[in-house]
């Protein structure tokens, strides 16, 4: 079977990215595979052979047309058995996905919510459906509001017309529904984990670890709170980049930068538990399973698709109860979850690929 994989970006820095390549590199064993990315930034090398796409990496309708030439040509070259779409944001190139009868793995909120991944902009979180009404008030800039919502509502009508839809979790299986796509041809297939090393040494004294972007809508002033309310001797050590990293640096926290997936196995093993606090809906969360294959326990507010695998939560915004489970979480050895085995996970996405083989003209 000859597998044709598109996506915005060839990478290692988000958990999307991280996913994707573990999938490939599961198929690369025994399927021909080909991955078609919008750009490459040099953090990650491909399992298969790799092109680069002029335009992929738009997230509007603007370069449409130039990128679906390009997959069109790509795709009759290579004749693949199925196109699998991943992150991709330009709605052209979506809907010419669902005219070759693609799979698309829907990664994120970006097809059905034009905002902050289910969150207002007063930080609560959001229930309702996308609708201009609803959506409007999370954003101060009118003419932006407009614009972003009109392509994230072309984005939403492509995807209705691809005929399999793939999601890391229940949680993002129920948003899609709520946005009116058909339960039916969506199928939760969780991500898994690759690329670590359990006999790692420590890179560093013990800590209480945070992983991810930091940015506020993934709770790293949260963490500062929790921790501090915990009142523990442990540091809280950031592993990540974003906006919020100067902050955090200012409040005299250890902030680790953006760490490989080779160099993030010693973190791991310094980490006495992983904080997870976070304010956006988390599509699924993989940090956290790598932490519980790695022994690390979990702590985490009940946000998106976390309590799926987490198993015991604290109630979303609450940084008491989260504090609570901090001290409680301690020391205590985490058993590896059940149900994220890649070879069980892969072949239910080869059983999907068999129904639905790509009509790529």
């Amino acid at each position: 079977m000859r597998v044709l994989h598109v996506t915005d970006r060839l990478s290692a820095r988000g958990g999307a990215d991280w996913h994707l390549l573990g999938v490939i590199g599961e198929q690369a064993r025994d399927l021909d595979v080909h991955l078609a990315v919008g750009r490459d930034d040099g953090t990650a090398a491909a399992p298969c052979a790799t092109t680069v796409v002029p335009d992929l990496a738009g997230v509007d309708g603007s370069c449409g047309e130039r990128a679906v030439e390009a997959l069109a040509a790509l795709a009759s070259r290579l004749r693949p058995d199925v196109v699998h779409v991943h992150n991709c944001l330009v709605p052209a190139v979506l809907a010419w996905a669902a005219d070759v009868g693609a799979v698309m793995t829907v990664q994120d909120h970006r097809t059905f919510c034009p905002g902050r991944g289910k969150l207002t902009r007063d930080g609560r979180l959001c229930r309702e459906p996308m609708e201009p009404a609803t959506c409007r008030p999370c954003f101060s800039d009118l003419a932006y509001f407009e614009r972003i919502e009109a392509t994230t509502r072309a984005r939403l009508d492509a995807v209705r017309g691809i005929d399999r839809l793939v999601v890391l979790s229940r949680y993002m299986r129920d948003e899609l529904v709520a946005a009116g796509l058909d339960g039916a041809k969506i199928s939760v297939i969780p991500p898994f984990v690759h690329g670590l090393d359990a006999d790692a040494e420590p890179a560093g004294p013990p800590c209480v670890l945070f992983v991810g972007r930091l940015v506020e809508a993934k709770g790293v002033f949260d963490a500062l709170d929790v921790h501090r309310r915990a009142g523990i001797d442990e540091p809280l050590v950031f592993a990540g980049t974003g906006t919020a990293r100067e902050r955090l640096v200012a409040a005299g926290c250890e902030v680790l930068g953006w760490v490989p997936h080779a160099g993030l196995s010693g973190v791991y093993r310094r980490a006495r538990a992983l904080l997870m606090p976070s304010r956006w809906r988390e599509p699924f969360g993989i940090v956290g399973i790598e932490a519980l294959t790695m022994g690390v326990p979990v702590v985490a507010w009940d946000s998106g698709g976390v309590a799926e695998w987490a198993g015991c939560v604290t109630p979303w915004g609450d940084v008491d109860a989260l504090a609570v489970a901090l001290r409680g979480a301690l020391g205590r050895p985490a058993a590896p979850p059940r149900g994220f085995e890649p070879a069980a996970l892969m072949d239910r996405l080869r059983r999907l690929y068999e129904r639905d083989r790509a009509r790529v003209k």
